[in-house]
C-alpha cells in the first residue's frame, strides 16, 4: 500500500511549478496565502467554476467556532470501513514507515504550520471521530494557524471548543474512532461533493469550505482583483447615473469604458494595488476580437456552463 509517497504526490499535483514541501505537496508562498485571505468565497470560486473547476465547494458543515475563519494548505487522507486484510496492510505499511499510534495519528504527526487536515471518513459519526480534545490541541500546536475538515464525526466537543483551532466536521458522538481504516494519505479526497488534492488552498468560511487548487491561485488573485478594481471604478458611475447597471455588468465592456477604467487605475491612489494587471483580452474584447469576446462570454455567463 502506497501511503504519503512523494513520487505519487508530483505526480498528483504536476501542474504546480513552485515550491514544494519535502513531502511533495505544493507550498503556495504565504505572501500570496495573505492575499486569498483578503477575498471572499464568491471571488475564488468564480474563476475556478469557469475553468472547470466545479466541485470545490462544499457546505452543510457544522463549525467548531462560529466566525471563525480557516486557511491552509491541505493535507488529505481517506478512510474505508475495516476489513481485516486491509487494515493489517495499513498498519504494515505505518510500521515500515516507522509511524506510531492510530490511522488519525499518523495524519496529524505529519502536520506542520499552515496545515489543515482534510479527511473523508465516509460521513461516519459513530466511531468516526476523527479528532477529539486531544488530538485538536496537537492538531492546533503542529498547525499554528491550522485546522481540520471532517467529512464525519468528532468528539469532546466542549474541550475541543476551548482549543483556538477551527474544525468542520458533520456530527458528534463521543466513541472514539473504530472499525475503519485509512485507504489514502495525501491522495484525492473528497468531502460530500467537492474534491481536494495536497497542497490545495483550504478556505472555510460560515458558508462552509472551498478547495483551490494550488496551480490556479494566480488565475484567481488575478480574477479577483480585475473584479475588485471593475467595481471600484463602476460603483461611483452607477451612483451618479453615468452608466446603467447593465453597462457596468456586461461582460465586455466597450473601448471607452476600458480606457476610463485603465485611467483610473494609474491615476486613483486607491486603486494602486491593482496595477500592473494585465488586460489584454479585455481590450481585444472591446476591439471586437471575436475569439476574446467569447473568452469574456466564458468567465462571465456561469449558468451556460
Amino acid at each position: 500500500m502506497r501511503l504519503n509517497e512523494r513520487e505519487d504526490i508530483l505526480e498528483l499535483t504536476r501542474e504546480w511549478k513552485g515550491e514544494r514541501f519535502p513531502d511533495g505537496r505544493p507550498r503556495v508562498s504565504d505572501e500570496k496565502l495573505a492575499i486569498i485571505k483578503t477575498l471572499t468565497q464568491e471571488e475564488i470560486w468564480h474563476p475556478l467554476y469557469f475553468s472547470g473547476y466545479r466541485f470545490q465547494f462544499q457546505g452543510n458543515l457544522r463549525t467548531l467556532h462560529q466566525g471563525k475563519k480557516l486557511y491552509g494548505r491541505a493535507v488529505t487522507c481517506c478512510f474505508a470501513p475495516q476489513r481485516p486484510d486491509l487494515r493489517r496492510l495499513s498498519f504494515d505499511t505505518a510500521a515500515a514507515k516507522g509511524w506510531k499510534g492510530d490511522c488519525n495519528q499518523w495524519v496529524i504527526d505529519s502536520l506542520v504550520e499552515g496545515d489543515v487536515v482534510v479527511c473523508d471518513l465516509y460521513d461516519k459519526i459513530f466511531k468516526g471521530t476523527f479528532v477529539g480534545g486531544n488530538l485538536t490541541t496537537a492538531v492546533k500546536a503542529r498547525t499554528k494557524t491550522g485546522g481540520a475538515v471532517v467529512w464525519g464525526g468528532v468528539r469532546d466537543i466542549e474541550q475541543m471548543r476551548k482549543i483556538d483551532a477551527q474544525v468542520y466536521f458533520r456530527g458528534v458522538d463521543p466513541t472514539p474512532i473504530r472499525d475503519c481504516e485509512l485507504t489514502a494519505f495525501n491522495g484525492p479526497c473528497r468531502i460530500g461533493e467537492a474534491i481536494c488534492l495536497p497542497g490545495d488552498i483550504v478556505v472555510g468560511s460560515d458558508n462552509g469550505v472551498l478547495f483551490l487548487p494550488s496551480h490556479m491561485v494566480d488565475l484567481v488573485i488575478e480574477n479577483a482583483y480585475k473584479m475588485q478594481v471593475r467595481d471600484l471604478y463602476g460603483f461611483p458611475k452607477l451612483e451618479q447615473g453615468i452608466y446603467t447597471t447593465a453597462d457596468i455588468d456586461a461582460p465586455v465592456w466597450p473601448k471607452e469604458m476600458m480606457q476610463e477604467l485603465l485611467a483610473f487605475i494609474d491615476a486613483a491612489p486607491e486603486a494602486a494595488k491593482y496595477r500592473g494587471l494585465d488586460w489584454s483580452v479585455e481590450l481585444r474584447a472591446a476591439a471586437g476580437d471575436e475569439e476574446a469576446v467569447q473568452e469574456m462570454l466564458r468567465r462571465f455567463d456561469i449558468e451556460s456552463m
